[in-house]
């Protein structure tokens, strides 16, 4: 059976990235707005959120040293766009370089809040990928409940990524 490939869906999750970061470019005041998703106080924190999670898997998956979650607080929405940027080029360096038993390993780490999980690179990859377009989703229902509504398509249907 042929499915979707890990490229095609990282693909589509740096597209839906992009649109979100020209979003914010445009209406920046909507970053400050209420927010209580994944357990924010505000939208900025929502796309803080996405962020650190996509680039700490992926700095995980790189066996590299993981970024402190505090140390991204600061950030101005564009700051966080281009870790999100590097985060993606980091997931297709993974993708591009690993071999099946990399692929299968096993890594144990710590979450911020659900413990210590053991899951395969694998894994890991898909989640960073599903976890940003969970938030994405919810976060289009908020923002258009606010007044903010998008001017794109966010369904896999409208990507450019497949024919």
């Amino acid at each position: 059976m042929r499915g979707l490939s890990f490229g095609e869906l990282l693909d589509y999750c740096a597209e839906e990235n992009n649109h979100w970061r020209d979003f914010f470019h445009k209406q920046p005041d909507a970053l400050a707005l209420p927010a209580d998703i994944a357990g924010t106080r505000t939208v900025r924190e929502v796309v803080l959120h996405i962020v650190a999670v996509q680039m700490r898997y992926a700095e995980r998956l790189l066996n590299m040293p993981i970024t402190e979650y505090d140390t991204l607080a600061g950030k101005s929405g564009e700051e966080l766009f281009a870790l999100s940027r590097k985060s993606f080029e980091d997931l297709r360096s993974f993708a591009i370089a690993a071999n099946d038993s990399d692929w299968d390993g096993l890594l144990t780490f710590p979450t911020r809040s659900a413990g210590e999980f053991t899951a395969s690179r694998r894994k890991i990859f898909i989640h960073a990928l599903l976890h940003s377009v969970r938030h994405w989703a919810q976060l289009s229902t908020h923002l258009r409940q606010q007044g903010y509504k998008q001017d794109w398509m966010h369904d896999f249907i409208a990507s450019t990524v497949i024919r």
